[in-house]
């Protein structure tokens, strides 16, 4: 090789790498963590594609940070139940990718042992569509976590009352073994006692056995007319169902958010028609609004937390806008002042809108499809669909 071809081969290599480090260092990587696999699995995909969807709007507005700026999705199994490998999965988004914040996680137990151990520490904000235990309320997350989902505390008071409007009096609880499920057992037990329900019984099941007859039969033994199913609904919380079916133990079912999605029904062999549950949600003109363009983008924008996770996704991108940035700290310090008054409110479908807004030195209070409220701690009110089955699919009955 000649000196000059040399050169020119020289030349051509520190142009090539400039250009890929020009490249990179538009790309803002966001962490994706969720429970692709274990018993959450049918619900995660929307969740996931629904977040994607708001990086994907930002993205494509060119707006974000003057342009030229990409929001890249990292995703990652959180498996919803094993704390160990969610923590692994976190800790390698945090230190090999270097995202700059984390949407997720989802099951409760995780979430915490993420926020804990991992996120917190690293000061990486994150933001949960569906983690919904109490406990998560008094987490020492120095202003990092978030949720757009309402919490246990008030969920199981819903749930507990349309037990009781329906003419539920007598029930039995099984609970998965987790901060989620004695969470919520908790309060809906104190909630339906307080309306004059009786619980003859309430005990956790664990997840991934294959029989759960001996668990139901010390349900039905109890003398429990029905039975509250708080739990997964593509392990222990189905096979309860399916035990109680098979045993002749239970035939109404009171369903809790985790239990709600097409595969229970598609999975479950027995007369499903006369349970009924509840999951946050509404049906505001921004739920609506992202009904249409989550089904323009082939993704079911009524699938449980569905909303939640496109909201998620928007305020992450909208705080990197409002703090001019996409350092760690900066995300952290303006999710909350994105999501709240003062500022134009923003919808789902308008984060091109936002972004402009917040360029010119304007605030948004982002609504989004949820109605995004966050308290001083990071936690929304929101609002609960009453649930029941017809037709073979879950249809909303009425918002709480």
């Amino acid at each position: 090789m000649s000196l000059k071809t040399l050169m020119k081969f020289i030349i051509a290599t520190a142009v090539s790498i400039s250009s890929a480090t020009a490249a990179s260092a538009g790309n803002i990587r966001v962490g994706v963590i969720l429970g692709f696999t274990g018993p959450i699995e049918s619900l995660t995909p929307t969740m996931a594609d629904s977040a994607e969807l708001a990086f994907k709007e930002a993205t494509d507005s060119g707006l974000l940070l003057g342009g030229g700026h990409y929001l890249v999705p990292m995703r990652a199994d959180s498996t919803c139940i094993d704390a160990d490998a969610a923590t692994a999965a976190a800790e390698r988004l945090i230190t090999s990718d270097e995202v700059s914040a984390i949407f997720g996680a989802d099951c409760s137990g995780v979430t915490t042992a993420i926020a804990n151990n991992v996120a917190v520490p690293n000061g990486v904000a994150m933001i949960s569509p569906s983690a919904t235990s109490p406990a998560l309320t008094d987490i020492d997350d120095n202003g990092m976590f978030y949720r757009t989902a309402p919490s246990d505390a008030r969920g199981g008071q819903v749930l507990a009352a349309i037990a009781k409007d329906r003419g539920v009096s007598n029930v039995a609880i099984t609970y998965t073994n987790n901060d989620y499920g004695k969470g919520l057992a908790d309060v809906f037990q104190a909630s339906f006692e307080a309306l004059g329900g009786t619980v003859t019984m309430s005990a956790a099941h664990e997840d991934g056995k294959g029989d759960y007859s001996a668990e139901v039969g010390a349900l039905s033994a109890s003398g429990a007319e029905d039975l509250v199913v708080i739990g997964y609904l593509d392990q222990g919380g189905r096979g309860m169902i399916q035990s109680s079916f098979d045993t002749g133990a239970f035939s109404r079912f009171v369903l809790s958010d985790g239990m709600i999605g097409q595969s229970l029904i598609d999975n479950v062999q027995g007369d499903l028609s006369s349970s009924f549950g509840s999951m946050p949600g509404s049906e505001s003109d921004g739920a609506k609004m992202f009904g249409e363009i989550a089904a323009a983008a082939g993704i079911d924008g009524s699938g449980p937390y569905a909303p939640e996770s496109y909201d998620a996704g928007a305020l992450i991108a909208l705080a990197i806008q409002a703090g001019g940035s996409a350092d760690r700290a900066s995300i952290a310090a303006h999710i909350q002042k994105v999501a709240n008054a003062p500022g134009t409110k923003i919808l789902p479908g308008e984060i091109a809108k936002g972004l402009k807004i917040l360029a010119d030195g304007g605030f948004v209070n982002y609504e989004g499809a949820s109605n995004v409220e966050f308290t001083e701690v990071g936690e929304a009110s929101g609002s609960f669909k009453e649930l029941e089955i017809s037709g073979g699919k879950f249809v909303t009955a009425a918002v709480r």
